[in-house]
């Protein structure tokens, strides 16, 4: 049996239901697949729910921009609680190099329109009262941060998506794709074959795997540059609500790159690092070293996270570019094919802005100049000479 739509989404993640939720709102037929039992079981369910425009991206910042005015009225527009917090990002500063690496971002920063500013000392510690003075030189803050829950965002947004008319198959692997005169005409899972004229691969850490199978059906040679890291989090037990902003240290220690941590409106200190150096792979089992690596730098930053004492720790998958940055657009060589991958970590960030330029994409409705800007920045076949500073 052969099922048609308008649009196949491979990926039911925090990319592709918000892109299922923007394509149905314009009455298109959208059907999404995912191997999963049901949405954000992939890096979705990992993430942690910090939501920043602060980067030094064009493109990151635009789509973010966007992605936060979507959270933060979410509630209001339509009625469920994703306990989203306006607490603000603060990345602080305990070097000259830090502190130099800060305030060189804000130039562009302040260019896109972000309301940020270098904080010295004494104000950050009005803002950040339990902060570690010691060595302190000020930091970074952007008070219209903030962050949520994400598998209550990821319900809301799936709940809404079904009800505009979005289709959802869950338990279904993706193993090939057809191919037609240089244009995608649908795909194939174990159960049956689906046909659209258009395929998004939003497939997160498996993207490559899609590529294959468009690659196969093809006889076109190509493969998008996504490599899969391993990155732990966690949380803590509940405590009195006494930790606004998310905190960011970009300090490099033995061990990891960066820490980032934040207290979550119901008590919950939420935590996770950059391992340095990379952990290649797909491996998602809790290593031992973790927690102490990531406790010792919390603890310096806010003694008081001393006594703490944590829940649980989990890990998930980074598909990484090699600057960056995300890679979105159409796949040059072959129709309808279009890709929205290597978010790096940052999907759940990302994902709602993203979810509506891909649906202006698919439905070829006019794209402004800062649609245009976006997709010059993240193009799939863009030469990686940069890097993004806080990725």
């Amino acid at each position: 049996m052969n099922e048609a739509h308008d649009v196949i989404i491979i990926g039911a993640g925090s990319v592709g239901v918000p892109a299922a939720l923007a394509l149905a709102r314009e009455g298109v037929d959208v059907l999404v697949l995912d191997s999963a039992a049901s949405p954000g079981q992939g890096a979705h369910k990992a993430a942690i729910g910090g939501v920043r425009a602060t980067h030094s991206d064009p493109a990151k910042i635009r789509l973010c921009l966007r992605s936060l005015e979507i959270f933060h009225t979410w509630e209001a527009i339509w009625g469920h609680n994703i306990e989203w917090t306006q607490g603000g990002y603060s990345f602080v500063a305990y070097g000259e190099e830090q502190r130099k690496i800060l305030q060189a971002l804000l130039k562009i920063q302040h260019r896109y329109g972000l309301k940020i500013e270098w904080v010295e000392r004494d104000a950050l510690l009005d803002i950040i009262p339990d902060l570690n003075p010691e060595g302190l030189l000020g930091g970074t803050y952007s008070p219209d941060d903030g962050h949520c829950s994400t598998l209550l965002a990821g319900h809301a947004f799936y709940r809404e998506a079904a009800r505009a008319g979005a289709t959802f198959h869950f338990g279904e692997t993706v193993g090939g794709v057809t191919v037609e005169r240089g244009c995608v005409t649908g795909v194939t899972t174990q159960r049956q074959s689906y046909s659209a004229p258009v395929i998004i691969n939003a497939a997160g850490a498996q993207a490559r795997q899609i590529d294959r199978c468009v690659a196969a059906a093809s006889s076109i040679s190509f493969d998008h540059p996504v490599s899969s890291e391993s990155h732990e989090a966690g949380i803590t037990e509940p405590v009195h609500y006494f930790l606004r902003p998310l905190i960011v240290d970009i300090r490099p220690q033995p061990g990891s790159s960066n820490c980032y941590f934040f207290q979550l409106a119901s008590g919950q200190v939420i935590f996770c690092l950059t391992p340095d150096p990379p952990v290649p792979g797909f491996d998602c089992r809790e290593t031992s070293s973790f927690l102490p690596l990531v406790a010792r730098r919390m603890i310096d930053l806010v003694p008081k996270l001393t006594n703490l004492r944590v829940r649980r720790t989990w890990r998930g998958l980074y598909p990484m570019t090699p600057d960056g940055a995300p890679l979105v657009g159409w796949a040059g060589s072959i129709g309808g094919y279009l890709v929205a991958i290597g978010m790096c970590g940052q999907g759940f960030m990302l994902g709602p802005g993203l979810g509506e330029l891909l649906a202006r994409m698919v439905t070829q409705s006019s794209l402004s100049a800062e649609d245009q800007e976006i997709l010059a920045h993240l193009a799939p076949d863009r030469q990686f000479r940069r890097q993004e500073a806080l990725k």
